[in-house]
């Protein structure tokens, strides 16, 4: 799940703030395509709106006139850069990955389920043939587990947060405790389920964050202080404690492939992050220019937010190459959750400021092309695990 806005400050003021999941097997079949009315791109940008892009070859001899248009494309020069008009995109298949519209869990493998009561709801999943669900209670929270009628079959207290693995067949839950007034309280505990509920106590940790559910491996990001930096861990279901990987800093995502996003500078109105090994550390490659926020699930692509993140929305997200680091596509808008929703497209939360209409808009990293997922509304939507 996208980091929220104020992460990056909390990440070295360590002050808490609310995954990543797999899409449709599908899904790069029947993305958007790039000559179905493609949003504008920027200004000196080249157009989305050629899938098979050739370079015509210059000739040594001028050609007459003729009436036939002529069919060649250039081929773009680097990186494309869109900006997202959302009324103007076309409309395409609902998304395939969990989300939630209204007080209906809806996407991934499962019937529609509904989210009983009128609590503010702040994250859902699904789990194997269940919905799970995160609900505002008192001055806490906690996460409710529905079957297919929508009827609650389980309570947890205080959890705030879930990631699911990529196959749907496990979830992994935080639960953190608040005082009266809001502050946090230290100390954290990590569920992980699947055929049974497993869980680990860690005390004194501060600003737990769910990362992945990976390899039969949990990984979360937690500060041992109030106020300090964050680490990350790594928590294997069954065992005792957790393993805190000291040579990764500061994590923002963990990928399949053993790497992680670290934020490694933070400056006023700046930030620098790198690509580390997990878990010795070692330094891939770094960027200034945007903040390393996830990963798609085969690990090839990062998925990338602005430098720095102050605000109701990022406005702008990016997908960058994770051997190089390399630019692939930028896409600007109001963005509130960018998730990958396969190893091809990309689903942004989009709306054009706060209680405005809003849409989870597709995106194909290839091309940049995008369609809304959903129909362009109001009222509650975000997307799951």
């Amino acid at each position: 799940m996208r980091v929220q806005n104020g992460r990056l400050v909390a990440l070295v003021a360590a002050v808490a703030v609310a995954a990543i999941t797999g899409g449709g097997a599908l899904a790069w079949r029947q993305g958007p395509q790039a000559n179905a009315e493609a949003p504008s791109p920027l200004s000196g940008s080249p157009s989305p709106a050629t899938s098979t892009p050739t370079k015509s070859t210059p000739t040594a001899k001028p050609t007459p006139t003729s009436s036939k248009p002529s069919t060649a494309t250039s081929t773009p020069s680097g990186p494309m850069k869109t900006k997202i008009d959302l009324k103007k995109l076309p409309q395409g298949r609902a998304p395939q990955v969990t989300y939630l519209s209204g007080r209906t869990i809806r996407g991934g493998a499962g019937e529609d389920v509904t989210v009983p009561g009128t609590t503010d709801i702040q994250d859902v999943a699904r789990l194997r043939s269940s919905a799970l669900a995160v609900v505002t209670k008192g001055f806490g929270t906690e996460m409710l587990n529905l079957d297919s009628d929508s009827k609650i079959t389980r309570r947890t207290p205080d959890v705030t947060q879930i990631v699911t693995t990529d196959d749907g067949g496990a979830a992994a839950y935080v639960a953190t405790r608040l005082k009266d007034t809001g502050e946090e309280l230290a100390g954290a505990t990590i569920y992980a389920e699947s055929t049974e509920v497993q869980k680990v106590a860690v005390p004194d940790i501060w600003n737990t964050r769910l990362l992945s559910y990976l390899d039969g491996k949990v990984y979360f990001d937690a500060s041992t202080t109030q106020d300090g930096d964050s680490g990350l861990y790594e928590w294997t279901p069954g065992t005792s404690k957790p393993v805190q990987l000291k040579a990764v800093p500061n994590p923002m995502a963990v990928s399949s492939a053993g790497t992680a996003g670290s934020l490694t500078t933070l400056n006023d109105q700046s930030s620098c992050s790198s690509l580390l090994t997990v878990p010795f550390g070692k330094r891939l490659w770094r960027t200034c220019d945007y903040l390393i926020t996830g990963f798609t699930p085969d690990a090839a692509t990062v998925i990338a937010g602005p430098k720095y993140q102050d605000g109701y929305g990022d406005g702008i997200a990016g997908a960058l190459n994770a051997k190089t680091g390399m630019l692939l596509h930028e896409w600007s808008g109001v963005f509130r959750q960018s998730v990958p929703e396969d190893d091809q497209h990309l689903l942004l939360l989009a709306d054009n400021g706060e209680e405005t209409p809003a849409s989870i808009v597709r995106c194909t990293i290839s091309t940049g092309a995008c369609e809304r997922a959903t129909p362009l509304a109001k009222g509650q939507l975000l997307i799951g695990s």
